[in-house]
């Protein structure tokens, strides 16, 4: 049997080396994934199955709900426990409506792609001032100094909360990975959550680095029965800060949910 020579003993140990230095960082990175949440539902309330919702805001006791669709784009208020529309304000036929956020005493909605957004009074809904963007609208959230912004991409924008310029971006990454289809917005305890398009997922993004700190998953949240009528995807995600109450629907949801988040095991 030959022996290995010097030069092939070093190659092999280097080899060696480097899938042992693979494995150790693989399993590094492994027993520190990004936790994943369950739920408990808390509270059940009605919602209008008609509701093609974009953006969902809970201050001082009400719902404000933005709502999409051609034809049948709305900013609402709502009664939270009975889901009845206490006030509307209809958008355009030729715009669609995106997410919504209350900022101070006004109301900011997005469009969708005709690069437009509208801030209103928030008691009467009166049309105050429009702004412009270049990319589409999708959600949008603030942190109480700025607006965060989502356009269907793996980026977030923040924006000026007077003018709305661009002053800063992040690109939302699962570790090394970008997450993209980011939807509907709601700050959180310092953190964007964010519904991803398309999932039953809700993301927990750090504002500072854009990476995900969480999942929260939300499957079977709507029972069998309940889906054999029309809905869509999970969307709409408010947050009162004083009681600390999460609440989440989807477009066209019969029911909008408060929840608790389970700690994983």
């Amino acid at each position: 049997m030959k022996r290995l020579s010097g030069k092939w003993l070093c190659a092999l140990v280097v080899v060696l080396g480097a899938v042992f230095l693979a494995l150790y960082l693989y399993l590094a990175r492994s027993s520190d994934r990004i936790p994943v949440y369950s739920y408990k539902i808390v509270n059940t309330y009605p919602h209008d199955r008609g509701a093609f919702t974009q953006g969902l805001v809970f201050e001082d006791g009400v719902l404000y709900e933005g709502t999409g669709g051609y034809g049948r784009s709305e900013l609402r208020k709502v009664e939270l426990k009975t889901g009845m529309v206490q006030h509307v304000r209809e958008l355009a036929v030729q715009y669609f409506g995106e997410g919504i956020c209350v900022y101070g005493d006004k109301i900011i909605q997005l469009t969708w792609r005709s690069h437009v957004g509208y801030v209103y009074d928030k008691e009467s809904f009166e049309l105050l001032r429009e702004f412009h963007y270049p990319m589409e609208g999708w959600g949008i959230t603030h942190d109480g100094k700025r607006l965060i912004m989502s356009d269907g991409s793996s980026t977030l924008y923040f924006l000026d909360s007077e003018t709305f310029d661009e002053i800063g971006r992040i690109e939302v990454m699962a570790g090394d990975r970008p997450v993209d289809k980011l939807n509907e917005l709601e700050y959180v305890g310092g953190q964007i959550y964010v519904n991803i398009w398309g999932t039953e997922k809700i993301a927990q993004i750090d504002p500072e680095t854009g990476q995900v700190r969480g999942w929260i998953q939300l499957r079977g949240l709507l029972a069998p029965e309940e889906r054999g009528h029309p809905i869509d995807v999970l969307n709409g995600i408010a947050y009162d800060a004083e009681s600390g109450r999460l609440y989440v629907t989807g477009k066209l949801w019969p029911k909008l949910f408060e929840i608790e988040l389970v700690l994983p095991e």
